[in-house]
């Protein structure tokens, strides 16, 4: 197994109940989404870690072979097709063994949320679906699904009803609100309990969508 990724950690004041492991977006780093915790005013009691891994820098084809912090290559922009698998796979089992740590630490399978925006949701979804042990939630935000021709066979029983939030900017100009809105609809079709919101933003967050984060981390770690 690789050593753990490299991450920001956010501790709770107090006791740590759970852990919220969080994906940035192609090109960027643990960090982006730091400034987004204390946004969330979770309950103290909670007792919710964010951990934020900084995802390795890669050659990114589609930005002529620049070297970026990126999860998986992206050969164009259709990100319908032509999935860098062999990348995918690799940041799953990079995640997969941050989940791990986390457990190792002492919190609850059931207590751990997979969460990443555009790309890191992605790896997100691939990552959590096929995770062997129930997690508490996924949270998929301005992203799609990869490698989904092998979900039916690789998904895991043990997150075959683990609750998952999706949001999606409407004015997505990088990853259309149709390509979000594929993935809804296929893991509707195999009945996973997905939460779908759209809001009339670009590719980002807005203060509607970390309320609505909230409230689903508050219900799935109760």
């Amino acid at each position: 197994m690789n050593d753990l990724l490299p991450a920001v950690e956010i501790d709770p004041p107090g006791d740590v109940r759970a852990s919220v492991v969080w994906l940035h977006g192609l090109g960027a780093d643990g960090h982006d989404f730091a400034p987004i915790v204390p946004e969330l005013q979770l309950p103290e009691d909670l007792g919710v870690r964010f951990v934020l891994p900084h995802a390795p820098s890669i050659p990114v084809t589609l930005n002529g072979g620049m070297v970026m912090p990126a999860w998986y290559d992206i050969a164009e922009i259709d990100l319908q097709r032509r999935h860098d698998e062999q990348g995918v796979r690799r940041s799953h089992e990079q995640v997969t063994a941050l989940l791990a740590a986390e457990h190792e630490r002492g919190v609850p399978w059931d207590r751990i949320v997979l969460a990443g925006f555009s790309q890191g949701g992605a790896i997100a979804l691939f990552s959590a679906l096929r995770h062997e042990q129930r997690l508490a939630g996924v949270i998929a935000l301005s992203t799609y699904l990869v490698v989904e021709e092998a979900l039916d066979r690789e998904r895991s029983d043990a997150n075959r009803d683990v609750p998952i939030f999706q949001g999606h900017g409407s004015l997505d100009p990088m990853v259309p609100l149709a390509r979000g809105a594929a993935a809804r609809d296929a893991l509707l079709a195999r009945e996973y309990p997905l939460e779908w919101h759209d809001y009339p933003i670009p590719h980002s967050v807005c203060a509607e969508e970390i309320r609505d984060v909230r409230e689903f981390l508050v219900r799935v770690l109760h």
